[in-house]
C-alpha cells in the first residue's frame, strides 16, 4: 500500500464542481476493476471505524459540558458498532481482523495525527469530515464486493453513527464563539485533501495520472458535493 503521508505534500488538485444550482449528470463509473481485494477492504475500513472511535472517546474526556459529552459519546459508540460490524466481516471468512488490519495500522494512525487539531472543536470536526468523506468512498467501493457482503457493508456505514450530535455539539460551539466559524472553516478545507489521498490509495489504479483521473472524477466529485452539503449544515464554507 502507497504511503499516504509526508512532511510536505504536493498540492492535491481537487475535482472542480459546477455551481450548486446547475443541473448534474449522474455518471456511472464501474468499479470493479480498480476494487481493492476484499480482506485489505474490510481491513482498511474496520481500522478507519476504530480510529473514529479513539478519537471520539478522546474528545469526550475534552469537552466539559455534559450534553455535549453525551452527544460525543453516542457518535464513539456508533463508529464502534460499525467497525464491529466490518469485523464480523472479516471473522466470516474465517480471518483474524486484528491481522486484517495491521497492515494498515501506521498508516491510518499516522492519518489521525495528521488530521487531530489544535483543539476539540477542530479534532471533532476533523472526524466529521474524514468520516463523511471516507464512508462515502467506502459505500461506493461496496458495490463492486462479491457475493452479498457489498450491501451489508453498505448499510452498516451508511447508518447515521450519530453525526447529528456532533453537528449539534459543533452548531453550539460556533454560536458562542463567533470567530470559530472561520477557523473551522479553512481548518475544514485543509482536511480535503489529505482525506481525497486516504481514498485514492485504496484504488488499484494503472499509474497512468490522465486516465486514472478522468475514471475517477466523478466519484471524487460526488465526495466533495456530499461533504459541502455537511459543511453547509454546519454554516460553514467548504
Amino acid at each position: 500500500m502507497a504511503s499516504w503521508f509526508s512532511r510536505r505534500r504536493p498540492p492535491v488538485d481537487l475535482p472542480h464542481l459546477k455551481p450548486r444550482d446547475a443541473p448534474t449528470a449522474t455518471t456511472r463509473v464501474d468499479l470493479h476493476d480498480v476494487m481493492p481485494d476484499l480482506l485489505p477492504y474490510l481491513g482498511q475500513a474496520a481500522y478507519l471505524q476504530l480510529e473514529a472511535f479513539q478519537t471520539l472517546a478522546r474528545v469526550v474526556g475534552e469537552v466539559d459540558d455534559l450534553a455535549a459529552k453525551e452527544k460525543i459519546a453516542a457518535a464513539a459508540g456508533a463508529s464502534l458498532s460499525k467497525h464491529q460490524g466490518v469485523a464480523a466481516e472479516i471473522r466470516r471468512r474465517g480471518d483474524d481482523p486484528a491481522e486484517v488490519m495491521r497492515r494498515f495500522a501506521d498508516e491510518i494512525d499516522g492519518f489521525s495525527a495528521l488530521t487531530t487539531g489544535a483543539d476539540w472543536q477542530e479534532t471533532l470536526l476533523a472526524v466529521r469530515v474524514t468520516s463523511g468523506l471516507l464512508d462515502d468512498f467506502f459505500i461506493r467501493l461496496a458495490v463492486g464486493l462479491p457475493g452479498d457482503v457489498g450491501p451489508r457493508i453498505a448499510q452498516l456505514l451508511g447508518s447515521d453513527g450519530g453525526q447529528d450530535g456532533i453537528v449539534d455539539v459543533l452548531r453550539d460551539a460556533i454560536a458562542v464563539d463567533e470567530r470559530l466559524a472561520s477557523r473551522l472553516a479553512l481548518w475544514g478545507r485543509r482536511l480535503v485533501g489529505d482525506t481525497l489521498l486516504v481514498a485514492r490509495s485504496a484504488l488499484h489504479l494503472s499509474g497512468n495520472a490522465v486516465t486514472d483521473d478522468e475514471r475517477i472524477e466523478p466519484i471524487f466529485t460526488e465526495l466533495i458535493a456530499a461533504h459541502t452539503r455537511r459543511m453547509d449544515a454546519l454554516g460553514l464554507t467548504a
